[in-house]
């Protein structure tokens, strides 16, 4: 039974280390979301460091990218850019996240 309780706990640190992974990722992601939506609105130093903050916060209101997509959608209405951009560049910025992390 030794190796089977052995086994579990490996499977369940894996999958810690699995979801710790996945979180950071999808925050460095979002940084980046924040930081690209910010050159946009051409906003600098403090002001760009809380948007970012608030892209990043934006993720925790629910599961999945649709909050984080609905606040930047908003937020860049006025621009002119699309859903589809702003998820191409989710895109883009989760292969460099995942990157970063390698």
């Amino acid at each position: 039974m030794s190796s089977f309780d052995d086994r579990k706990k490996g499977f369940e640190k894996k999958f810690v280390t699995d979801e710790e992974l996945k979180f950071k990722v999808s925050s460095r992601r979002n940084r980046y979301l924040g930081e690209w939506a910010a050159g946009i609105l051409q906003l600098k130093d403090e002001k760009q460091s809380e948007y970012v903050q608030s892209v990043v916060k934006a993720d925790l209101e629910e599961a999945g990218d649709e909050d984080v997509i609905r606040k930047l959608k908003a937020d860049l209405e006025n621009h002119h850019i699309t859903e589809e951009e702003i998820r191409k560049k989710i895109t883009e910025f989760n292969q460099k996240a995942q990157a970063d992390f390698q």
